[in-house]
């Protein structure tokens, strides 16, 4: 099995495409955040109108299975663009996110609940 390009390899990828395209004109830090958005929505699509259950059965639909793909690499790409454009490392921006919300929602708090941590 190959193995997945990194964030970095993907993202120098991206910015290969993007550049090749003379389309980092297009690309400004409110561009990118409202095309992340706009993504964002089209992955709420795949829910609206769907019970819990309806959704988690058409998982078994591979036309299903690949536009859940499809969008969710579109917020990833935009993502990485947001993150290269406003010059932070987004795997280390996840990793630290992980560690606060481990400070904030300590297991024996937080285990089997949906709280907020400041109601915990």
């Amino acid at each position: 099995m190959t193995q997945p390009p990194t964030h970095d390899e993907l993202t120098a990828r991206l910015l290969a495409f993007r550049d090749e395209r003379d389309w980092k004109k297009f690309h400004s830090l409110k561009n990118l955040l409202l095309s992340l958005s706009l993504e964002a929505a089209e992955l709420l699509e795949l829910a609206q109108w769907q019970s819990d259950e309806e959704l988690e059965a058409r998982l078994h639909d591979p036309k299903v299975t690949e536009r859940l793909r499809e969008e969710c690499a579109d917020i990833f790409l935009y993502l990485l663009l947001i993150a290269e454009r406003a010059g932070f490392d987004l795997s280390l921006a996840g990793a630290d996110k992980i560690d606060a919300n481990a400070a904030k929602y300590p297991v024996e708090k937080a285990k089997g609940n949906a709280r907020k941590y400041t109601e915990l």
